[in-house]
């Protein structure tokens, strides 16, 4: 087999195929026993009809065909390993020569990875936010800890911001009920501004049993941005009452009995954020510097196939939020304009940064051990709630390994740079992030290192949403701030006084 490659562009090539007709010997082999087996002729059992018989009744030209189907795969697979390149997508691909008994050939047109050389990284600096807890963090933290073990009482009286009132809502267009905009029992925080507008001016001031309708646009449905005649009538109300911040609520809230351990414990777990935040930062920005050293071009389809995933995935977190794109745009002051503008970035961004860890792997000849592919599967778990048993044997069954594999490649390279990068914080102090690691897991290493492996997972697959910034492991450490370690455990008695 001959094979020639012809640049197109530095991000595509061309490639011609020249194989000699007696390598398709096995397909062709392969195509009469398959077409042998569905063909039926007077005389002959399934699977048993003679090659000439089938030139005869089925053709030469189907068998040949179906011979180049088959073979088309091997053959390409082939000329890529042998033209040494990293192929991005699938090919186009073109049957330029069939010459029965003498040769065929085919041509193959496909994105690869532009070739270039990582720069050297060494003397790269970054500067991170400092890792500072202040005491209002601290109590902003109790305070969400307390609402979370607050009561609801009635209120004999007429509702008020802050009040919990359970309303039922009729919507109506033109006198028709919309049903999808209508609600029974809805409890609803008066002031939270968390529906349609216009709804808490119109409670407040509403005894239970009373009813006021008003004007307003709906924000969810078959009739979003529709205005729409809205009655809203009162069940109940409710005040909202906070436990006092003393040892008694600690020892509710927590396994600790006074409140000044359990501020110790809140005041531990957010240093611990927000080091993890640093550690992220410090990746984050590692990256992105690397990335300003280096100058590649970019497959074109390939950021569009970027581009598009991207929309999709907010397409679908809005659906489950029930909010329209427009609605979010308007929440977040922007033009749509500028969101593509800035998705495309962020897109061209992802591919860059994905390019530049896949071949700094390579040039540090950095491997995948199979104790880095469990770590990573055990992480991967936790963060979904299954087992690792289970995800592990759907990744091998859905063939998602090959695709692991380079993510845990792409952590390490990212690793590897944040460790030649100088690291300060705003104040101008020097950070070892080595030394963060050990401390934040007790000299082992092991629990941020899963953390680190959760964040890059959580960039769905694409190295580059590291230089974007991945919040997950952010998140969960905030999570863990707020709750102190027994809240979970007294939660359901928190739910009973709530109701009280």
């Amino acid at each position: 087999m001959k094979t020639d490659v012809e640049e197109l562009t530095p991000t595509r090539v061309k490639l011609t195929v020249e194989v000699p007709f007696d390598e398709l010997k096995p397909n062709l082999d392969k195509a009469y026993k398959e077409i042998s087996q569905q063909v039926r002729i007077k005389g002959f059992r399934p699977g048993k009809v003679p090659a000439p018989l089938i030139d005869k009744y089925v053709g030469r030209g189907a068998v040949l065909q179906e011979a180049v189907n088959d073979a088309l795969p091997e053959l390409y697979g082939r000329a890529v390993e042998e033209s040494e390149i990293f192929v991005l997508g699938q090919p186009d691909v073109e049957v330029t020569e069939l010459e029965d008994g003498t040769q065929f050939a085919f041509t193959a047109e496909v994105d690869i990875r532009p070739k270039f050389e990582v720069p050297d990284y060494d003397g790269l600096e970054v500067v991170v936010e400092d890792a500072e807890v202040t005491d209002e963090q601290v109590e902003e933290t109790i305070g969400n800890l307390r609402e979370r073990f607050a009561s609801l009482t009635n209120a004999e009286r007429a509702a008020e911001e802050g009040d919990f009132a359970t309303i039922d809502l009729v919507a109506r267009i033109d006198g028709e009920e919309v049903e999808d905009a209508s609600a029974t029992g809805y409890s609803y925080e008066v002031g939270s501004k968390s529906s349609v507008e216009g709804l808490d001016e119109a409670i407040i001031g509403l005894s239970a049993g009373e009813e006021k309708t008003f004007t307003g646009t709906l924000t969810g449905g078959e009739h979003a941005g529709e205005e729409a005649e809205i009655t809203v009538t009162v069940q109940s109300v409710k005040v909202k009452n906070l436990p006092d911040l003393d040892d008694e609520f600690a020892q509710l809230a927590s396994e600790f009995d006074t409140m000044e351990e359990l501020r110790e414990d809140v005041r531990a777990r957010l240093g611990r954020q927000v080091k993890l935040q640093q550690l992220s930062e410090a990746r984050d920005k590692a990256l992105e510097a690397l990335l300003e050293k280096v100058d590649i071009p970019l497959p074109e389809k390939v950021v569009e196939e970027e581009i598009g995933r991207r929309n999709q995935q907010l397409e679908q977190q809005l659906q489950m939020a029930g909010m329209s794109k427009e609605d979010y745009l308007k929440e977040e002051e922007k033009t749509a304009e500028e969101f593509d503008t800035e998705v495309a970035e962020a897109a061209r961004l992802a591919v860059k940064g994905g390019f530049v860890l896949d071949q700094l792997a390579v040039q540090e000849e950095l491997g995948v051990e199979n104790e880095e592919l469990s770590e990573y599967v055990v992480s991967q778990a936790m963060q979904m709630g299954v087992q690792p048993q289970q995800l592990a044997e759907y990744l091998t069954q859905n063939n998602q390994l090959p695709a692991i594999v380079s993510e845990v490649l792409r952590s390490k390279a990212l690793n590897l740079v944040v460790e030649h990068v100088a690291v300060k914080d705003e104040s101008g102090n020097e950070i070892d992030v080595e030394a963060v690691r050990r401390e934040l897991n007790g000299e082992t290493g092991e629990t941020v290192q899963a953390e680190e492996a959760a964040e890059d997972a959580a960039a769905e697959g694409d190295a580059a949403e590291s230089a974007e910034g991945e919040e997950a492991p952010a998140e969960a450490a905030e999570a863990a701030a707020e709750e102190s370690p027994a809240a979970e455990a007294k939660d359901e008695q928190a739910a009973k006084d709530k109701d009280a």
